[in-house]
């Protein structure tokens, strides 16, 4: 045997926290406040944290999962095993456009009354994993099956020029199937409470004061309890996992209003307690906000290293150069968009037409 030293197992990542199955346990995070799971079933994502929020009026529920009857039937079964029925939720709050947040609002407001709470700006945002509105999602066309296919996945040509990958079969038909049952309970619901940055709401016998926080979603809400130091965060900030950017959006630059709703989550002071959409609740708000934006700025050097090399390129070659192979697709096309995009913005890049695709070289 060699005397030279044996290279050892590589190191293994942690687990990401938010593709764990859905639990079934009842936690009490704070006063008035449990945190319970349903189950998500989609790429990276293996649940959905629903927080009940108990006041003398029944309970709020934040996130109420998929607009899907074993979500819903889920649903059911947490709050009855915190003492409450469906019919005791008076008010669906969404932190944001994305139908594994908001799938459940409409049939609670359907039986139970119950008010939809949403940022002011809260709307469909056409990518991937979210879906339609009523009208659109029933005359956007049907397959043999008589299944109802909506608007994003008619979408033939990306904004920067490629055309947009199908849904791969397997998820088409899980879409089917889910769709079948009912497809108006997969239309973006209609708010009846919109509120807007700094305003104050009262939930679980307290006051939280409502945070717009752009980047995910254009309408991404997250709730701050200063009494107690708890940040319902959303999809906003994560334990594990980066939330994606979309390039699909109307602003310029998406990643820099990331950004900045980054920094003022590291600026508040007073958090003890984050309560994310997907993992287990963490302190270190400020930190794990930093941690993020060093992830972009990275992904952003990748980039600008990819352009130098490249002189001119396509989204998909620098798409390449950003994700893994296996992560190639629609939305990993759209996130580095809005990363070129950024670099565009701050004059480091420049954008012009070739063969009827955007591409992208140094300024």
């Amino acid at each position: 045997m060699s005397g030279e030293p044996q290279a050892g197992p590589a190191p293994t990542r942690p687990p990401r926290q938010e593709r764990e199955p859905a639990g079934t346990d009842i936690t009490e995070t704070a006063p008035g406040v449990l945190r319970t799971q349903l189950p998500v079933n989609l790429p990276g994502i293996g649940h959905v944290n629903c927080y009940l929020l108990e006041d003398e009026r029944g309970v709020a529920v934040v996130d109420p999962g998929l607009p899907t009857p074993a979500s819903f039937t889920a649903l059911e079964q947490r709050l009855r095993a915190a003492g409450y029925a469906i019919g005791d939720v008076h008010t669906a709050v969404i932190t944001h456009s994305h139908f594994d947040h908001f799938g459940g609002a409409e049939r609670l407001r359907v039986l139970a009354g119950a008010e939809i709470l949403t940022h002011e700006s809260f709307r469909p945002v056409w990518e991937a994993t979210e879906v339609a509105e009523p009208a659109e999602l029933l005359g956007a066309g049907e397959d043999d099956e008589g299944a109802h296919r909506p608007p994003w996945m008619a979408l033939s040509v990306n904004p920067w020029g490629t055309k947009r990958e199908p849904m791969p079969e397997k998820e088409w038909r899980a879409w089917k199937e889910i769709a079948r049952d009912d497809p108006r309970w997969f239309a973006t619901p209609r708010p009846t409470r919109t509120v807007v940055d700094a305003q104050i709401v009262r939930l679980a016998r307290r006051e939280w004061i409502c945070l717009h926080t752009p980047g995910h979603t254009e309408d991404h809400l997250c709730l701050f309890d200063p009494t107690h130091g708890l940040m319902l965060s959303g999809d906003h900030v994560l334990p594990t996992i980066t939330p994606h950017i979309s390039g699909l959006t109307p602003h310029a630059d998406p990643l820099a209003r990331f950004f900045d709703s980054l920094e003022r989550m590291g600026a508040i002071e007073g958090v003890t307690t984050v309560l994310p959409a997907h993992g287990h609740p963490f302190e270190d708000l400020a930190g794990r906000a930093k941690a993020i934006r060093r992830h972009h700025e990275q992904r952003l050097n990748v980039v600008r290293s990819t352009a130098e090399e490249l002189g001119t390129g396509t989204v998909p070659q620098y798409m390449q150069r950003l994700f893994s192979e296996r992560s190639w697709g629609n939305m990993a096309e759209s996130e580095t968009f809005a990363h070129l995009e950024h670099l565009r913005v701050l004059g480091e890049l420049a954008a012009t037409g070739r063969g009827g695709q955007t591409v992208f070289s140094p300024a």
